[in-house]
């Protein structure tokens, strides 16, 4: 359990005037991510646009059924069912591509089939997406309203409606997650491949609970970079690369030593997708990312970048960040004032240095798999995309 009373993160006192900051907010230089990397011209005919057409394809047909279905209940079901007809519309299917790359890594062909199993990565993503949003009470996801305030929107006007609209998120997103399993167990695979894929299903909504949960538990306590890193790992870093990954070559009969491999490459990029995304967070565009730039210090998430500002920080830095985080009011001068804070004490650098280590150790893990060259490739160039991306 980490330390609630951590000095320097009381809550503000409120006869002081906390618009004030203890210092002048000159503008330091700014921060900008990698630019996006160009589609790569693989052999193997892989392309990101046409394998992102496919598993849209996928999705579309198989929630505009699920949906279609639920609204046949009952015509009350109708903003429920189409919330969930567009659940997956977004996103850089970088998950079911790293599936798709465990199978073709374990020598297997193209298939129809591991595409559609693929897909149900998307969903389980799609369920998580609905939880965080309700859980961190998130306004914004993908520059649209959260499934939660577009209900709120939907039940305008009626008794407890906010209260009912978080419970029908909450509902729209289990059930995403019981689609995920759904489509992967219905992708047309033979029973004998899925079977062997069937015990990491198990492991991972465990982690992902799990990750939940320990994000929950530490919010508001005090920053620190390593337990920052054990939610990263398993909210995110697990189900988006590592075990889409096995699920792939599970799914194609790869044996322990290739899993080995996966894992040493899945894992640590895992962890830098997502250390991208909490820079992105607090110095992202948010035309571009889609997200409200307040989020994570208004919640209070226990980032790694926050950890490592806070490590940084004198004792009058800390008693500043003390009264800015965690509060409901902040405004963009507030949102500045961190950030100069953060690029003050270079925060951003030791983020982007902890990037750069774990895709090099991503793909020198690669070296030792025995794995077909275009996926080898395609791989490799994943793990850039996922990193160095600006939304």
């Amino acid at each position: 359990m980490t330390d609630r009373a951590a000095p320097g993160l009381d809550r503000p006192d409120p006869s002081r005037d906390h618009r004030e900051t203890t210092e002048p907010t000159p503008a330091p230089a700014p921060w900008h991510p990698a630019p996006d990397r160009p589609d790569p011209a693989d052999p193997g005919h892989w392309s990101t646009a046409v394998f992102r057409a496919r598993i849209d394809a996928v999705l579309r047909d198989f929630l505009g059924g699920e949906a279609d279905r639920l609204a046949a209940v009952d015509d009350d079901l109708a903003p429920v069912a189409e919330r969930l007809r567009g659940a997956a519309g977004h996103g850089k299917r970088l998950r079911s591509a790293f599936c798709y790359w465990g199978w073709r890594a374990a020598g297997q062909p193209d298939n129809d089939a591991l595409v559609r199993a693929a897909a149900a990565m998307e969903l389980v993503h799609a369920a998580a997406i609905v939880h965080d949003d309700l859980i961190d009470d998130s306004p914004l996801r993908h520059g649209q309203p959260t499934v939660h305030l577009a209900f709120e929107k939907d039940l305008h006007g009626r008794p407890r409606a906010r209260a009912a609209a978080r419970s029908l998120a909450m509902l729209v997103g289990d059930h995403l997650m019981a689609l995920a399993g759904h489509l992967f167990a219905t992708s047309g695979l033979p029973a004998a491949y899925l079977a062997r894929a069937r015990g990491l299903w198990g492991d991972l909504a465990r982690d992902l609970i799990a990750g939940e949960c320990l994000e929950i538990l530490r919010t508001g306590g005090r920053p620190d970079t390593e337990a920052s890193l054990q939610v990263i790992r398993y909210k995110t870093a697990k189900y988006t690369v590592e075990q889409p990954l096995l699920m792939g070559a599970l799914l194609g009969g790869a044996g322990p030593t290739l899993r080995e491999c996966l894992s040493a490459y899945g894992l640590p990029l895992g962890e830098a997708f997502q250390l991208r995304d909490d820079l992105l967070g607090l110095f992202g565009d948010p035309e571009r990312t889609g997200k409200a730039g307040l989020d994570d210090l208004s919640a209070q998430r226990p980032t790694a970048l926050l950890a490592e500002t806070w490590k940084a920080a004198d004792a009058a830095q800390r008693e500043e960040l003390g009264r800015l985080l965690g509060r409901s009011d902040l405004e963009e001068a507030h949102l500045h004032r961190v950030r100069y804070l953060m690029l003050r004490l270079k925060a951003p650098e030791r983020i982007e240095h902890m990037i750069r280590t774990r895709v090099e150790e991503a793909t020198r893990a690669l070296d030792d798999a025995d794995v077909p060259a275009p996926a080898r490739r395609t791989l490799a160039d994943l793990a850039l995309r996922a990193t160095a991306r600006s939304n």
